[in-house]
């Protein structure tokens, strides 16, 4: 059933996406070209409600038994709607984020929560009250880790069809298969989008679909893969490398040069790949291939001794600290980062 669900909601998306572009030009939802966008004309950006639309049809036909299923929807449902207006109003930063952190609250309040780990060594960490405020952080910062890399023709809907299999895989390897339905349903639901969304689009996501596949990455990851171990944790955090980074980088630059963290800049990963010489599509499609290493390296993660984790993480902070100092990802003034960088790599040698 999971299969033809998976077969339905690609063709659901396919064939509404193009009725979605001609009511985003009706309703105004369209993304104005400037100095810091690649595109140099008027666009529809109401894409993610195909997105979201496939995935409801894809739920109502395969009904995938969970208590956790209402309030993840109740939370798709606000982000959609406040991705909606914001596509069609361009909605200030703060009202955005109360959307993220109400969607966030009603998840929490459903029950999802992560309230502890397991460390090395037979020890464990109680979160306690922080559970509460590190769940809604985790989905707040995820949500717009995804916003952030929005910024070529089919990058975050790729990006983040890349992490949707990486966390359904580990959610099938973890015998999680409500996780997983929920996973697959979502992953065809953005790859009928991408389609008309890869280079050159014909339509954006906008913040419809950001938020949304955000959000429920954001979700689905937590649900797979709360209260384990300390490994364990990091492979959500290794699956969505390419958001995460892009955006920890990007907050080191603001901070470094003075600026809100909500300021835009053009300095993120593709942005520097586009100066160093890589074509619209190339860039793309190495950004797919990161993705798809850092997918690899998680699922590898859940199968390693401790130790052979930590070699692996070690190996993957030295990619990430060429890769920085290769097409400067922070600027010029990213050595007091790189000395971090380097003595957290030191660290982990000694342990």
């Amino acid at each position: 059933m999971i299969y033809l669900t998976c077969i339905i909601c690609l063709i659901i998306s396919f064939i509404i996406t193009p009725f979605i572009k001609k009511l985003a030009f009706k309703i105004g939802a369209t993304d104005q070209p400037n100095n810091r966008k690649v595109h140099q004309k008027i666009m529809p950006r109401l894409g993610g409600l195909a997105i979201y639309i496939s995935f409801i049809v894809g739920i109502l036909i395969l009904r995938p038994e969970g208590s956790l299923l209402l309030p993840i929807l109740l939370g798709s449902l606000v982000m959609v709607i406040t991705g909606i207006l914001d596509d069609i109003k361009d909605l200030p930063a703060k009202v955005k984020l109360i959307g993220q952190v109400i969607a966030a609250i009603i998840v929490v309040t459903g029950g999802i929560q992560v309230e502890y780990i397991n460390l090395p060594f037979d020890g464990r960490l109680e979160f306690g009250i922080f559970s509460i405020p590190l769940t809604i952080i985790w989905i707040v910062g995820v949500t717009n880790a995804i916003n952030l890399i929005d910024g070529l023709d089919g990058l975050a809907a790729g990006v983040s069809s890349i992490a949707l299999i990486s966390v359904s895989i580990m959610a099938i390897i973890m015998g999680n298969l409500f996780v997983a339905s929920l996973g697959f349903i979502l992953l065809f639901s953005t790859l009928g989008f991408l389609y008309y969304n890869f280079h050159p689009a014909k339509i954006f996501m906008g913040d419809t679909g950001a938020l949304f596949l955000g959000y429920m990455i954001s979700v689905l990851s937590l649900l797979g893969f709360k209260n384990v171990t300390f490994i364990s944790l990091i492979v959500p955090i290794i699956i969505l490398g390419v958001p995460i980074s892009d955006t920890f980088f990007a907050i080191i630059r603001r901070f470094v040069n003075k600026q809100p963290i909500s300021a835009p800049d053009k300095s993120h990963l593709h942005h520097c790949l586009l100066k160093v010489g890589y074509s619209h599509r190339k860039t793309v499609l190495v950004i797919y291939g990161i993705s798809a290493l850092f997918g690899i390296v998680a699922i590898l993660l859940s199968k390693t001794t401790m130790w052979e984790s930590f070699l692996v993480i070690l190996v993957l902070m030295l990619a990430i600290e060429i890769t920085v100092e290769k097409i400067g990802l922070i600027g010029n003034d990213y050595r007091p980062i790189m000395k971090i960088v380097k003595g957290i790599q030191n660290m982990t040698m000694k342990l």
